[in-house]
């Protein structure tokens, strides 16, 4: 994809209002930008989307049935059952014996993996990728907390990685938070006169989906959060390994402008990059836009294809509007 050298700025003072209202610049990313995602844990839903075998299920819900804390289903009084459990206002209704039976609650680690490559450092409109990414790997990580899960997973750049093993409570997420911000400032130091994608950076992205192979236990929860620049064969192989045993999502991070190039009414012509090659487009062009869509859409398609061999579930979400907004307005749904 080739991004504008010099991208138009557009609705200043409402993107300077919105980013105030979730106190991050847009570009860097800040502890106190992630605290914040603390109360909003109701907009996402981390139940788990399916059956998985092994011990631990990664369900919550054992498939075995026994006294635990959630609650599943009453029928009728059987020789051997606990009668701790007796439902005793069904009971009295009904004039019959009838139980309650339950399904244990099972701990599940939840992991999050956040790429923050150099092809996450970009934003046409409010945030850079990477601050999405953060912002979504905040979100998930105050959820699981508040569900009692233990938090970890890695956290990666081209060049530098954060491996960090499930933790409960509160730490669990502040060391989380922590290796974001610190990896995301040392992204931004390194990108300077760095192409966004290149053999070594694929290299070291296949190397990070090792790592979080080698984390994942049977019946984990794994969060990928990237824009799906440097997926690669080697990468899904490993994805793979990962979805047989573990749920797995892949959160991909988008900006407007790798799907189309910005309206205007007169043609003219700007330089574009891709960080190692340069050229120029016709915006004002129709022809032109709608080539480039095309070809944004291709990439897009091939890029969720990937995915999907990969047994994951995919959630789109993009750098242009807050997560809140998107998940509140359907723009990006959290299905199960």
């Amino acid at each position: 994809m080739w991004f504008s050298k010099s991208t138009k700025q557009t609705q200043k003072i409402d993107a300077a209002q919105v980013l105030h209202s979730i106190m991050a610049s847009g570009v860097g990313l800040s502890i106190e930008e992630l605290l914040q995602y603390q109360t909003k844990t109701s907009l996402i839903d981390l139940a788990a989307n399916k059956n998985l075998h092994g011990r631990m299920s990664g369900n919550y819900l054992a498939r075995s049935k026994g006294r635990g804390m959630e609650f599943d289903e009453v029928r009728h009084y059987q020789t051997g059952d606990d009668i701790r459990a007796i439902d005793w206002r069904v009971t009295a209704r009904t004039g019959k014996t009838h139980t309650k039976l339950f399904r244990e609650e099972i701990e599940r680690p939840v992991l999050i993996a956040t790429d923050l490559s150099a092809s996450m450092l970009f934003g046409s409109q409010l945030l850079f990728k990477s601050v999405q990414a953060a912002h979504l790997a905040s979100l998930v990580a105050w959820h699981a907390k508040g569900r009692g899960d233990r938090i970890g997973g890695i956290v990666f750049n081209n060049q530098q990685h954060q491996e960090l093993k499930p933790r409960s409570r509160q730490a669990g997420v502040l060391h989380y938070l922590h290796a974001l911000t610190q990896i995301h400032q040392q992204s931004s130091e390194q990108s300077a006169g760095q192409p966004p994608a290149n053999q070594m950076s694929t290299t070291a992205f296949e190397q990070n989906c090792a790592r979080l192979r080698q984390l994942a236990r049977p019946g984990s929860l794994v969060y990928l959060i990237t824009d799906g620049y440097l997926l690669s064969k080697e990468a899904i192989r490993h994805l793979s390994q990962i979805s047989r045993h573990c749920e797995l999502v892949v959160c991909q991070i988008t900006d407007p402008l790798e799907h189309h190039l910005p309206e205007s009414k007169h043609r003219f012509n700007v330089a574009i990059t891709d960080g190692r090659q340069d050229q120029q487009l016709t915006l004002g062009d129709k022809r032109t836009a709608d080539l480039y869509q095309q070809k944004a859409e291709a990439m897009r398609e091939e890029r969720q294809n990937f995915i999907s061999k990969a047994g994951a579930r995919i959630l789109t979400f993009g750098a242009d509007k807050t997560l809140e907004f998107q998940l509140k307005n359907g723009v990006s749904t959290w299905t199960r």
